[in-house]
């Protein structure tokens, strides 16, 4: 009787997702680093191996390894294994193909190959030299899906195969792109860090120029391919090769993967949508001699302003982008170019050792052989009448054994030798296969008792696939500079919470992230941080704005809210020194978020001290690499916040400071002022206080104060009277050691939802509307649990799309 077990279906869902993707990361979509092969093409390339269909021997229909692969390997789809197999013989996917093909494997146009029962196919000298010694012990080989028969882990590989040919695939959660290299300047590199291991990254990179791809092209600039030689990740720009010939553009190469048909269609949808101006005519003149594009022009047109056109809006110029992203030990790893190298030595020595034991275990069973051949011959007469006088043949042996000190497997061999074997020539041979057989033995204990002869061996196999497999390259690296493809329009719109700490981390996360709780709740892990670290600025914001980095030196840096680094919760994010120009001792004191820079807006400043300063945002607007000066500050001050508000509507502004206060003013009161100015007192402080925030007065919501220890309330804004700046204000909270002093302050609708996050990293996300509305001398109410020695830090509101009205 079948029992049924009763399970929480989060966790069935999480363990069986999580066996689906191992399988599918493992299985399926990532290459192994050894040998640079997926399992479907591993399988491919053994079973014809297994089936005799070398690169020597005639042709096989492709349905006969089809058949064989998912019949015994590979339990998926015959397309699948199809495909596979398709891509390995296409000269056009492959640098340097694994599979030699007969009949229609389709083309660059996109046309698709013929089906199976149509083509043949048979391996290729190079897939040769990756399967070379597999029948020697070398590798590690494991039963199928159905325990039939046995299959390699992996292959021995003399061919760095993962380099030459690279690799893509899309696992679940992850996923690779390498592209293809020289193998002359992979032979060179490998040969190099064999010499010496410990050659430094950037030596690597002066040995391999770059990738090197099928269908040629050209790689503009060189930053993606450093980035991605020294970290295993970088976006490189590949576009078509061009001439310009009695006024036509002539298009001879394309980038890697691009559908030759598709890309003349889109150049063809482009001049009748009036995309580009013009060309007149578009021909496809390639043949058997190679690719020959033709955009005839219109006379006196600029051919190069014609080309750029093209190039930004059409797959002529293609964005690569590269995850070194390989499996070591069945584990998903990102490797920069030299840890790629050097597993592949790793792999190449492990074999060439494992080789080297099994021709010494074989080399030493033949001799033990020949030896006992040997005393029976120097013996024939007393061997040949013991063998006459036995009963039977296991009598022979034992007698054998006994009298002429031979082992059984010695004495089986005198037995079954031939008689031929005693004449004088061959009794030579049998000596002279002796004496060579204990030179080899001598060989191969060298060799597997010394690095420098396995490290010899790795060299002169790549020296032997560099002399015999090794071409020109076909992409030129042009100089020039990088062309960034991260643009606005490539950029998915949505909106982000944006973390900055106090010693300088900053990140961001998508705004699902946090779900809403109530009030009161203890929150989630919002970052992870070092113990004496905290959080200082959070907002949420859209990922297309402008990010306004203030610091305590009176600078503004900016950035695009995109250009942040994306993290998880976990994660503490990027420090911002390396993506702001900083100088020393320089630190971020507020960020303002903006959409553009317009000229109907002024930004508001307030510093820690009180000073308040109104400047035109478009001051703003043309930054330097080093930051521009943003307001000047007096001794021991810094920027508090700085609010984007428009210039011709009327507004009123609360700054509320640590202790409780709060003053209520009219922006008139502050006079429009140049970028260096120190501006004029906001607020006249008490001893011991500082202003911590400056919020805008709207007549349909109110002010929320947050202290340190989670509390707050809101209060309506007709509680604080209107007063000119520079006053002392007016209280605005009760601190007391309950509540602790104030966080920060935010003006809310009951329609918004507002995140707190902690010094310690948590954080919470509440409905304005759960937050009481109560006096001004009051403590408030909890909204967030903290643990011992935590307190509140900072706070945002999520929704800030206000229409701004004047307060009356």
């Amino acid at each position: 009787m079948e029992e049924i077990k009763q399970r929480i279906i989060e966790q069935e869902l999480k363990e069986s997702y999580l066996d689906y993707s191992m399988s599918v990361i493992i299985g399926r979509a990532l290459p192994s680093i050894r040998d640079g092969l997926k399992p479907v093409h591993r399988r491919i390339l053994f079973s014809m191996w297994k089936d005799g269909l070398k690169s020597d021997k005639p042709f096989k229909k492709s349905a006969t390894t089809v058949g064989a692969v998912i019949g015994s390997l590979h339990p998926h789809g015959d397309q699948a294994v199809y495909d596979s197999l398709v891509r390995m013989a296409q000269d056009f996917s492959l640098r340097y193909p694994l599979i030699h093909g007969h009949g229609n494997f389709g083309s660059i146009d996109g046309f698709e190959a013929g089906a199976y029962r149509y083509t043949e196919a048979k391996l290729s000298k190079l897939a040769e030299e990756l399967l070379e010694d597999i029948d020697k012990e070398t590798v590690d080989f494991v039963d199928n899906f159905d325990g039939s028969m046995k299959e390699p882990l992996v292959l021995p590989g003399k061919l760095p195969n993962l380099l030459i040919n690279g690799s893509s695939g899309i696992a679940v959660g992850m996923a690779t792109n390498i592209p293809p290299h020289n193998l002359r300047e992979v032979c060179d590199a490998v040969v190099s860090l064999v010499e010496n291991p410990e050659l430094d990254i950037n030596d690597v990179i002066n040995i391999i120029k770059g990738p090197d791809f099928p269908t040629g092209g050209l790689v503009c600039g060189t930053r993606g391919i450093i980035d991605y030689f020294k970290t295993g990740r970088g976006k490189i720009v590949i576009r078509a090769k061009t001439e310009i010939e009695n006024g036509s553009i002539i298009i001879t190469e394309i980038p890697y993967q691009i559908n030759k048909t598709a890309l003349i269609e889109s150049i063809a949808e482009l001049v009748k949508n009036k995309g580009v101006d013009g060309i007149t005519n578009i021909r496809d003149e390639s043949d058997s001699e190679g690719m020959r594009i033709v955009l005839e022009l219109k006379k006196d047109i600029n051919s190069e302003i014609v080309l750029n056109q093209l190039y930004k809006s059409t797959s002529l110029e293609n964005a690569f982008g590269v995850i070194m992203l390989g499996l070591i030990d069945n584990q998903p790893k990102v490797l920069n170019l030299k840890e790629l190298i050097l597993e592949f030595i790793k792999h190449r020595k492990e074999v060439i050792v494992r080789r080297t034991k099994y021709e010494l275990n074989k080399a030493e069973e033949r001799a033990h052989i020949l030896d006992g051949l040997k005393t029976a011959l120097s013996n024939i007469d007393p061997v040949i009448a013991l063998i006459k006088k036995s009963k039977d043949a296991d009598e022979a042996k034992k007698g054998l054994t006994k009298n002429f000190n031979l082992s059984e497997k010695q004495a089986l061999a005198i037995l079954e030798m031939r008689l031929q074997r005693l004449t004088s020539l061959e009794q030579n041979k049998i000596i002279e296969e002796y004496n060579n057989l204990l030179q080899m033995i001598k060989e191969y204990k060298e060799i597997l008792a010394s690095d420098e002869r396995i490290n010899m061996l790795v060299k002169d196999d790549m020296i032997y696939l560099k002399d015999n497999y090794g071409d020109d390259r076909r992409t030129q690296i042009i100089e020039g500079e990088d062309i960034d493809i991260e643009t606005e329009d490539l950029i998915k719109d949505e909106d982000v919470v944006i973390t900055v700490t106090y010693s300088g981390y900053i990140k961001q996360i998508p705004l699902d992230v946090y779900k809403q709780q109530r009030r009161g709740g203890k929150g989630v892990i919002g970052t992870d941080m070092k113990e004496e670290d905290a959080i200082e600025h959070l907002f949420t914001t859209n990922n297309k704005s402008y990010l306004l980095f203030f610091t305590n030196k009176g600078k503004v840096h900016w950035l695009r809210a995109f250009e942040t680094p994306q993290a998880g919760r976990y994660a503490k994010g990027k420090a911002i020194v390396n993506l702001l120009h900083l100088e020393s001792n320089e630190k971020v004191s507020a960020v303002l978020s903006i959409p553009g820079f317009s000229e109907d807006h002024s930004l508001l400043f307030i510093t820690k001290r009180g000073a308040i300063k109104r400047t035109g945002l478009e001051e703003f607007s043309n930054p330097r690499k080093g930051g521009i000066k943003s307001i000047g500050l007096i001794e021991n001050d810094e920027v508090v916040q700085v609010r984007l508000i428009p210039k011709e509507i009327p507004l009123e502004l609360i700054i509320a400071t640590r202790n409780g206060g709060a003053l209520r003013f009219n922006q008139n009161d502050v006079r429009g002022m140049g970028r260096s100015a120190k501006g004029v007192r906001g607020i006249r402080l008490r001893q011991g206080d500082e202003v911590i925030g400056m919020e805008i007065v709207l007549r349909n919501g109110s002010l929320l104060t947050v202290t340190e220890n989670g509390y707050g309330k809101r209060t309506n804004f007709e509680e604080y009277r209107l007063t000119r700046r520079g006053g002392k204000g007016i209280l605005n909270i009760k601190v007391t050691p309950k509540n602790g002093k104030v966080a920060g302050i935010k003006t809310v609708k009951d329609g918004d939802e507002i995140m707190l996050m902690s010094e310690k990293g948590i954080v919470i996300r509440i409905p304005a509307k759960d937050i009481s509305v109560i006096g001004r001398n009051t403590q408030g109410v909890r909204l967030m649990k903290l643990n011992s020695g935590d307190k509140v830090v900072t706070i945002a509101r999520v929704i800030a799309n206000y229409k701004i009205l004047p307060a009356s």
